[in-house]
C-alpha cells in the first residue's frame, strides 16, 4: 500500500496542470482522486473482454484495457435490493438483514454508512443517475424506488422512450415486464431511451464538476440489461440470431442436485424449455441491449477524457449479479450457481495499469467499498467487513481472501480458484453441490458424493462454515440492526400507453 500511496503522490502533481487537447484545464483543491462509479442492472460476464467473442463490447473492453479486470468476482446475494445494499454498506446481507427486495436499507441498518454517505463526509460531491439502491425495474423508472436520501448531495431518475412504449414489449406474461422475459426492437435514438438520458446527465455532471473544481464521487446506475431487454433496433443488427447458442437441459440433471437448487432452476415455469427459435430471440435482445449499455458508457468514458478528468478519476464497472441465458435450464437470476454468483468487475486508477490486467483471484462486490476507501485515503468506516483489493491491483498474483461467498435464501455457496462449494439448509440437511471448475466450468458435474473427492469435499466443507459464521457477526461500529423489515408494496407498472392513446390523446376516465 505504501508503494501506491508514494505513487499517487506523485501522480497527483500533475493533476493541476493537466489539461487535453481543447485546453481545458482542471482545478483540484486537494488533489484527491475522484469516482465514477458505473453500474449495469442483471448484466452476467457475457462481455468481450470476458471473452465472449460474440458480444460487442468495445467501450468496456477499453476500459479492462487499462485497468485491472477480476476474473473471479462474485455478488453476495443474488436479487437486486440485496446485493446493492450490500456493495454499499460493504457487508453480507445477514448483517445488513436484506434478504428481499423493496425495503429500504435505513429500516434494517439505520446507522450504517453507505459508500456514497462516506465520500459526502470527506466533501466529495455525491450524485446518484439512475438505479444504485433497488428499483421495481421497470415499474419505478423515473422515481427515487429505494433510494437513501443520506447518500447523495444531487439525484437524477431518467425517465425515457422504453418506459412510454412498454406497451410495445413482447412478453410472456401479458403485462408483465420485469420479472420475466421481454424484448423490444426500439425505434429512435440512444439519447430518448432511459440509459442514454442517464448517459447524457453525466456527461453534463462532468462537465459541472470541470467547471466547479469538486471531487466527486458519481454513481451511474443503467437499467439494462435487466428486462424488458429494450435497445434501439441497431444494436438487434449487430447480432446473426441464427447463430446463437442457446444450452440445453435434461430434467433428469435436477436428480443429481439438492432439492432447493433443482427448485431454482425451475422456479420460472413459463421460461422451461423455450423453442430454440424463441431463445435465440430473446438472447439475441440481451445482447442487443448489453451492446446498447456499453455504447452509454463509451459516451461517458469519452467525455471523462475530452475533459481531463480521467487523468485524476477512478472508474469502476461492474453489475450488482450474474444471469442465467438458458444454462442449467433457467433463465434470469435467483440461483448458487456461476451463471447467477460471478459479475464482471473492472477497476480503473490513472497511470496504474498501462495495459490489462487480470486476476483469478476470489473478490466479492462487498470488497468494492474498503478499496475505493484505500485508493482515496479515507478511513474506512468500523463496520465494513469488505477487503481492499488494493493489493491484488499491485499485484495480480496476490489474493486477500481465499473465497468468494453467496446466499440465496437457505444456501450458501463458496467459490475458490478451482471450486464451488455449496450447502443448503443449517446443517446441510438440504443437500451439498461440489463442483470443480479446472474439468467442469459449467457446473454440470455434482462431484459431492465422488470418492476421490471427498477430502477436498470435507475441507471446503469446513471452510464454508467457517465463512458463514464470519459473515454472521454483527461488524463493531454498526449500530442498530434490524430483521424482518417488511417490504413495501410494489408499485403498480403504470406505462404512457395505461394513459394515452397512439396519438397521444389521453384516455378518458371511466369514472
Amino acid at each position: 500500500m505504501k508503494n501506491l500511496k508514494f505513487y499517487f503522490i506523485i501522480l497527483s502533481c500533475s493533476f493541476l496542470c493537466a489539461c487535453n487537447e481543447s485546453n481545458t484545464v482542471i482545478q483540484t483543491e486537494n488533489e484527491k482522486l475522484n469516482v465514477l462509479f458505473i453500474i449495469a442492472d442483471d448484466l452476467n460476464c457475457d462481455l468481450g473482454s470476458y471473452g465472449n467473442a460474440m458480444v460487442q463490447t468495445p467501450n468496456i473492453d477499453k476500459l479492462a484495457d487499462r485497468g485491472m479486470l477480476f476474473e473471479n468476482a462474485h455478488n453476495q446475494y443474488p436479487l437486486c435490493g440485496p446485493s446493492r445494499a450490500s456493495f454499499m454498506t460493504g457487508m453480507y446481507t445477514d448483517q445488513t438483514k436484506m434478504t428481499q427486495n423493496n425495503v429500504f436499507i435505513r429500516s434494517t441498518v439505520p446507522d450504517a454508512i453507505t459508500l456514497g454517505q462516506r465520500f459526502r463526509q470527506q466533501g466529495y460531491q455525491s450524485v446518484r443517475i439512475g438505479k444504485i439502491f433497488h428499483y421495481d425495474n421497470p415499474s419505478t423508472i423515473g422515481t427515487s424506488g429505494m433510494d437513501d436520501i443520506y447518500s447523495w448531495d444531487q439525484t437524477i431518475n431518467p425517465y425515457g422512450r422504453d418506459k412510454k412504449e412498454e406497451y410495445k414489449i413482447n412478453t410472456l406474461s401479458p403485462r408483465r415486464y420485469g420479472g420475466t422475459l421481454s424484448w423490444l426492437s426500439s425505434e429512435g435514438q440512444d439519447t430518448e431511451q432511459t440509459d442514454g438520458i442517464a448517459a447524457s446527465e453525466a456527461i453534463e455532471q462532468l462537465e459541472g464538476f470541470v467547471e466547479s473544481g469538486d471531487n466527486f464521487f458519481l454513481a451511474l446506475g443503467f437499467f439494462r440489461p435487466h428486462t424488458p431487454f429494450v435497445a434501439p433496433q441497431k444494436y438487434f443488427d449487430l447480432y446473426n440470431r441464427e447463430s446463437i447458442y442457446v444450452p440445453q437441459s435434461s430434467d433428469s440433471y435436477l436428480t443429481t442436485l439438492p432439492v432447493p437448487a433443482a427448485k431454482s432452476v425451475r422456479a420460472k415455469k413459463n421460461q422451461l424449455n423455450l423453442p430454440d427459435t424463441l431463445a435465440q430471440e430473446i438472447k439475441e435482445a440481451y445482447y442487443a441491449t448489453i451492446s446498447f449499455v456499453d455504447a452509454q458508457v463509451g459516451r461517458v468514458l469519452d467525455k471523462l477524457e475530452e475533459t481531463g478528468l480521467d487523468q485524476n478519476t477512478i472508474v469502476v464497472f461492474t453489475s450488482d449479479h450474474g444471469y442465467h441465458m438458458g444454462e442449467h435450464g433457467h433463465w434470469q437470476k435467483q440461483t448458487l450457481f456461476e451463471n447467477a454468483t460471478r459479475i464482471p468487475l473492472i477497476v480503473s486508477v490513472p497511470g496504474v495499469h498501462e495495459q490489462s490486467a487480470r486476476t483469478m483471484s476470489p473478490v466479492e462486490l462487498i470488497d468494492l467499498y474498503p478499496t475505493l476507501m484505500d485508493l482515496t485515503d479515507i478511513v474506512v468506516p468500523t463496520h465494513v467487513v469488505g477487503k481492499s483489493l488494493v493489493p491484488v491491483m499491485l499485484n495480480e498474483a496476490e489474493s486477500v481472501r481465499g473465497s468468494a461467498l453467496t446466499r440465496w435464501r437457505n444456501g450458501y455457496s463458496m467459490k475458490t480458484k478451482r471450486y464451488r462449494m455449496t450447502k443448503w439448509g443449517k446443517e446441510g440437511e438440504l443437500g451439498y453441490e461440489l463442483y470443480d471448475h479446472l474439468y467442469d466450468r459449467e457446473e454440470l458435474n455434482n462431484l459431492v458424493s465422488d470418492s476421490t473427492y471427498a477430502e477436498i469435499k470435507d475441507s471446503l466443507s469446513t471452510a464454508l462454515d467457517l465463512r458463514i459464521a464470519q459473515a454472521n457477526v454483527k461488524p463493531d461500529g454498526l449500530g442498530r440492526q434490524f430483521e424482518n423489515a417488511k417490504q413495501l408494496p410494489k408499485a403498480k407498472n403504470i406505462t404512457y400507453g395505461d394513459l394515452f392513446d397512439e396519438s397521444g390523446q389521453k384516455y378518458k376516465s371511466k369514472e
